[in-house]
């Protein structure tokens, strides 16, 4: 469901809002948007009980949410998501440009490809660290490696970089080098690989997977807004 705050609501009121609904074993999403601030609460529907949150100083409004995705609808953030990432913005009709080969091969290759892309219009730097192939021997990234050259040609060419995580256990290395996290057309319903990268702050770039509908793809972004990465 998602509660809505009274204009001018104190940070008290919202602080006890929130204390409320942790006491009834709730999950808790503030959004401040420039004219209203929200609050969606996630947890089992037998403790979601409207009246009494209504009653809750501070509250203007509770409005239950029948859509199975809640913290990735319009009710919840009815603004344009604008994503600021080391001085590019994406969305709300800013223009982002990432281009960059699927494979990070070598710092001077990198390099030359970053040089062209970015005088091509590009703002944000790809490469691939982690290359699973459908033979095991064929060539399978670089790994670490592979992303310490990525960091080092963006921030040469001061472009952020991107690059797809493919295992839950390599988040927290990708995390140290990469500016956005990209989940691969393959992994879109790897419900564990969501969940470990919404635990992370940086910014995930998901995509859509073959044959998945609208819902598909949103559902697996409630995974990852769910664990916390908003």
């Amino acid at each position: 469901m998602i509660i809505v705050l009274k204009p001018g609501s104190s940070d008290a009121q919202v602080e006890h809002i929130l204390e409320r609904i942790a006491e009834r074993g709730l999950k808790a999403h503030l959004s401040r948007g420039v004219h209203r601030t929200i609050i969606g609460v996630i947890g089992e529907e037998e403790k979601l009980q409207v009246e009494p949150l209504a009653a809750i100083p501070g509250v203007e409004q509770v409005l239950p949410i029948l859509k199975p995705f809640k913290l990735a609808s319009r009710e919840f953030h009815a603004e344009d998501s604008v994503v600021e990432v080391s001085g590019v913005r994406i969305g709300g009709g800013f223009l982002a440009m990432i281009a960059g080969p699927c494979a990070v091969e070598s710092e001077e290759i990198l390099a030359e490809i970053a040089e062209q892309v970015r005088a091509a219009g590009a703002n944000i730097l790809r490469g691939g660290a982690f290359k699973p192939r459908t033979s095991p021997y064929s060539f399978q990234g670089l790994g670490e490696e592979g992303l310490k050259i990525l960091r080092a040609v963006g921030d040469r060419f001061r472009m952020p970089v991107v690059t797809e995580v493919m295992d839950p256990r390599q988040v927290e290395m990708v995390e140290r080098y990469a500016d956005i996290i990209q989940i691969g057309a393959r992994n879109m319903q790897n419900f564990n690989l969501l969940n470990e990268v919404g635990q992370t702050r940086k910014p995930v770039l998901l995509k859509r997977g073959m044959s998945a509908t609208v819902k598909d793809l949103l559902m697996s972004a409630e995974y990852i807004l769910s664990a916390g990465n908003l």
